[in-house]
């Protein structure tokens, strides 16, 4: 497919520019009445707006060139949304922690007991490679029934050497044979594993020297050699991984030329925020107790702020403090978080409901927070995020007709057709 064109766009609505908005500036979007998209090759070459027999007449004429022609019915138009935090990649699910959750379990007493992530890693050990294939595929076919077109997938179900690199060998696949574009992240310092776990009734410690050498000197050069992820994270959390283990691990990353997120502050704030704010890091995810130290740390270091309200939900715990973020100039991202412990849920739409009803986000800064905002946290903000000439036709056609209802609406998948490259999904 070559020229295709998009018309009867009642409304469209986007960011513009190829940045992280912030500010005052994350609720600008142009709106733009009676639109109609040109797309060539897979990449937007004009877009056409406004009333009258001139703009009429432009776009039958497009339409007799074009070697298809999409119609938006006069619906709401928006690029397409950006996922940018899931732990799609997994074996298994975790649906009877439910119980222990009700009788009051937290996701650390889980953890303790051996549950919880150690649960997920058995079964992710166990699964083959055809089997992640299949199931990741799946869960991608279903969030861009949702109107996303870029989609970050985290390893961490893993944690060792031969788990790990399946896993991103799955994603590297995807990426090349899946519609949507897979940004992959290696996560393998998301828990310490079994087999490195102590046992204080043995009067025997933790190895984490031991674990983070399988990081440092075998999984981190490895992964880079063979090109099998773009970025490198780490859950900073207590009776997890600390400031000062965050900090080494991450050192090495960057040294061997990979960009940096860090999973901060989502059940106690030990310093994770004001880490990713100091080493500059791509994005800062989580944040539900992230503090006001915090929050200026990330406006420094220019860091993108995730936040995935559906853990807050999921949890029943509070929300981040993304007013204040959003105040004090740091640019906001809303993401799922999909995994199989604290956010069984890939429904983007439902986390731009909780934004609005939750951290009490406007209509135009949720749009930015999943469109160009999400790309920048993934070193995509000059490919998609954006409708812009020069920007990838990534699009979203709603069966609606203005976004405040995609705000307003929930519990229904309100986004009619997805368009990636210029083709329909």
């Amino acid at each position: 497919m070559s020229k295709v064109l998009i018309k009867n766009i009642g409304t469209l609505q986007t960011p513009v520019g190829s940045y992280a908005h912030k500010g005052a500036e994350q609720g600008e979007n142009l709106v733009l009445k009676n639109a109609a998209i040109l797309i060539d090759k897979g990449i937007i070459t004009e877009i056409i707006s406004g009333d009258g027999a001139n703009i009429k007449f432009r776009v039958e004429e497009e339409q007799k060139e074009a070697d298809s022609v999409i119609d938006a019915d006069g619906h709401l138009v928006t690029p397409g949304l950006v996922e940018s935090h899931t732990h799609m990649i997994f074996g298994g699910y975790r649906q009877h922690e439910l119980p222990k959750k009700l009788r009051g379990a937290t996701y650390l007493d889980i953890l303790r007991e051996g549950g919880g992530i150690n649960d997920t890693v058995r079964a992710t050990r166990a699964s083959s490679f055809e089997e992640l294939y299949e199931k990741t595929s799946k869960f991608l076919d279903e969030v861009s029934s949702f109107g996303v077109t870029t989609c970050e997938i985290k390893s961490g179900y893993g944690l060792d050497f031969d788990t790990e690199v399946k896993c991103l060998e799955v994603l590297k696949k995807l990426n090349q044979e899946h519609p949507l574009d897979v940004v992959s992240t290696f996560m393998g310092a998301h828990a310490l594993p079994p087999e490195f776990k102590g046992n204080i009734d043995e009067g025997k410690p933790d190895d984490k020297e031991g674990f983070f050498r399988l990081m440092n000197e075998k999984l981190l050069p490895y992964i880079a050699e063979h090109d099998l992820a773009d970025f490198v994270d780490i859950f900073i959390e207590e009776e997890v991984f600390s400031v000062e283990e965050g900090r080494a691990y991450l050192e090495k990353a960057k040294e061997l030329g990979y960009d940096i997120k860090v999973h901060a502050d989502e059940i106690k704030s030990i310093g994770g925020t004001e880490l990713a704010g100091e080493m500059k890091a791509k994005s800062a995810e989580h944040l539900i107790v992230a503090d006001s130290k915090g929050i200026e740390a990330l406006a420094k270091g220019g860091t993108v702020a995730v936040c995935l309200p559906g853990t807050s939900f999921y949890l029943g715990s509070t929300f981040a403090p993304v007013r204040e973020m959003i105040e004090k100039e740091v640019p906001v991202a809303i993401a799922t978080d999909f995994n199989p412990g604290s956010c069984p849920c890939l429904n983007l739409q439902l986390m731009m409901n909780l934004a609005i009803l939750k951290y009490k986000m406007l209509p135009e800064e949720i749009l930015t927070a999943v469109t160009v905002n999400a790309a920048a946290a993934l070193n995509m903000e000059n490919i998609v995020g954006t409708v812009e000439v020069g920007k990838q036709a990534d699009l979203a056609i709603w069966s609606i007709d203005d976004f405040n209802m995609a705000c307003y609406r929930y519990g229904s998948n309100l986004v009619k057709k997805t368009i990636k490259k210029g083709e329909l999904i």
